[in-house]
């Protein structure tokens, strides 16, 4: 395995931050990972053992600088936890992250969503479509993309992949985790946040990080400034990721129950999480799919992994199917 240069991980306990950082460190990358709490982090997940464990806060501009010195890459994949105080927090990590940028030399690698676009730019959406939010959390990807575009004006690089709605094996604060199952239970229903006939896009994270990395790898052909756009998952009707599910735990007539929006919003005074996902509702209401051309014709393809094995893959990882069970139940005939 050919050594690489030394990449810094903000956020590397999380879906795809972590993704991302497994998938550097399998390439030959040097991968730092800041953490508050260094020690408690490292002993998450063994297989993080590669990891450089590097005390800090990305909150702190002197933490993220000096954390990122010698670094190539830095990797903003950092959000509060639970979506907690997220409008006031997340715009100043990415000032740090530039300012860390503009220090070392290093390209920032963003995670980019479709919170940037408003109902104007649906259905189909590709990296020149007009970005004009509707919600507190679109305005903010918008301005945080504003400062990467200023940064990269000035010389910073920038790489944005945007993507849909995420689900992997270690997702936490997802659509898939929070809304249509329940992690660590046996799945006993489903519950739907969009309509039959509504296509919504999705991304599996370990098909993200591998985006990246393959983007990464092709440094010289970037741009200062990069934007692509992942096709992901495509649920044209919003039946394929129920069939999926209902495949993966061996059960055909799996109930599906309509996302209850109403409770939601009667507890999201109460629950940032819940008054988070309720200002998303729109983009349930509507088909989203983003245009990944310019993805292609940069990498050839696209990595994909077919539905079925993403989706087993994230439940079995989300403690919601086990492997034992699922060798079982897959080695004894049907009828």
């Amino acid at each position: 395995m050919t050594k690489q240069g030394a990449a810094l991980v903000l956020g590397a306990t999380g879906g795809i931050g972590g993704e991302a950082a497994r998938r550097l460190a399998a390439r030959g990358w040097t991968v730092r990972a800041l953490h508050r709490n260094p020690d408690k982090a490292a002993a998450v997940d063994e297989c993080d053992a590669g990891f450089v464990w590097i005390k800090g806060d990305a909150m702190s501009e002197q933490d993220v600088v000096a954390a990122a010195k010698g670094a190539s890459i830095i990797v903003h994949a950092v959000n509060p936890p639970g979506y907690r105080n997220w409008g006031e927090l997340v715009l100043p990590m990415i000032d740090n992250t530039i300012a860390a940028a503009r220090v070392s030399g290093a390209r920032i690698l963003l995670p980019g969503t479709v919170y940037n676009y408003g109902p104007d730019a649906f259905p189909s959406l590709d990296e020149a479509s007009p970005q004009n939010p509707v919600t507190r959390k679109g305005r903010i990807r918008v301005e945080m993309e504003r400062r990467l575009r200023a940064a990269a004006a000035g010389g910073t690089k920038v790489l944005i992949v945007r993507a849909g709605d995420f689900f992997g094996p270690k997702a936490g604060n997802t659509w898939f985790s929070q809304g249509l199952i329940r992690p660590s239970k046996p799945i006993a229903a489903i519950a739907y946040p969009g309509r039959r006939g509504i296509g919504h896009q999705w991304a599996y994270l370990p098909d993200v990080a591998a985006t990246m990395i393959r983007l990464l790898e092709r440094e010289n052909a970037l741009e200062t400034f990069s934007l692509f756009h992942m096709d992901g998952h495509w649920d044209e009707d919003g039946t394929k990721m129920i069939a999926a599910i209902r495949r993966a735990v061996g059960k055909p007539n799996l109930k599906v129950s309509a996302f209850p929006w109403g409770l939601m919003r009667l507890a999201s005074p109460f629950a940032p999480l819940f008054r988070e996902l309720g200002e998303m509702r729109y983009l349930w209401t509507a088909p989203i799919r983003m245009n990944n051309a310019r993805l292609v014709a940069a990498l050839g393809d696209e990595p994909h992994t077919p539905l079925d094995d993403a989706v087993r893959t994230t439940l079995i990882g989300l403690g919601c199917l086990s492997e034992t069970s699922l060798r079982t139940r897959l080695a004894v005939p049907a009828g």
